[in-house]
């Protein structure tokens, strides 16, 4: 299977996409959107996304190209996040003095450079980007935050392991592919969806009631503008299915409060 990622060769979506497929052939983009345009055109079978970090919330431009094109998910896999300081080989912890990665890494690791005051933090477009970058340059003065894996991928060495400040920092992956290559399978307890409601009053409660009802229990729902309609709004929502309720019921059982009312994916559930 050909999967096509977000940034660079050794970033936390490679190693996704190889916990969802191992043995898989991972193939680079630079943004999300070309990502999704590969596999829309058939370049790739499927994507691995990042869409949730337990630290840093929803990756939003994830949802909306969801919305946009026509693809499902159809697996997620959670994936601890574990960051690391890496530099090329020979250099020393001591003489670094500029770390790269992307500033949502950097981020959490507040607590590790408060303690190195003499490194300086600076913004890159991709963890694994990075490593890359510096091994390229052969700089010993500086150090990227990034993956084991990335440090593999680019021969770089690792100053430090763990050093995030949370340990329970986790990102929620989903492998997407074209809505006709998937096939939901009967054991599917998770359902991902978008929709836009009916101008009415409470028409909101009145569509979660009737999930409640059924037992649904609401894991995730959160609001996006809707582009070019200013003050409207798209709900993203997750939610566990009761034993004994379908997918489609829910669907059936939203739809008469919806103006837009989207399936992103129905698949098993995963905690680990």
């Amino acid at each position: 299977m050909r999967i096509a990622i977000q940034g660079e060769l050794g970033s936390f979506s490679h190693e996704a996409a190889l916990k969802f497929e191992p043995g898989a052939e991972i193939v680079p983009c630079s943004v999300s959107a070309d990502a999704f345009r590969a596999l829309t055109e058939t370049k790739v079978d499927a994507i691995a996304i990042p869409i949730e970090n337990s630290l840093a919330g929803s990756v939003v431009e994830h949802y909306d190209l969801l919305l946009r094109e026509k693809v499902r998910v159809e697996r997620e896999t959670l994936l601890r996040i574990r960051h690391n300081l890496i530099a090329v080989s020979g250099a020393q912890i001591s003489g670094i003095n500029r770390v790269y990665s992307h500033p949502v890494a950097l981020a959490q690791c507040r607590r590790f450079f408060a303690e190195h005051p003499a490194m300086e933090p600076i913004a890159f477009y991709d963890t694994a980007g990075s490593v890359k970058q510096l091994v390229e340059l052969r700089d010993r003065h500086s150090a990227a935050v990034a993956s084991m894996e990335a440090a593999r991928q680019y021969n770089g060495q690792v100053l430090a392991s763990g050093i995030e400040d949370n340990p329970e920092n986790f990102t929620r992956f989903f492998l997407v592919r074209r809505e006709a290559d998937v096939t939901a399978a009967p054991e599917a307890n998770k359902l991902s969806l978008a929709f836009s409601l009916a101008n009415q009053p409470g028409a909101l409660v009145q569509a979660l009631n009737g999930l409640a009802k059924r037992g649904v229990n609401l894991t995730k729902i959160e609001s996006r503008p809707v582009h070019g309609k200013p003050w409207e709004y798209i709900f993203y929502l997750d939610c566990q299915l009761a034993e004994g309720t379908t997918a489609d019921e829910v669907l059936a059982e939203l739809g008469p409060f919806c103006a837009i009312l989207k399936e992103l994916g129905r698949y098993i559930g995963t905690a680990s």
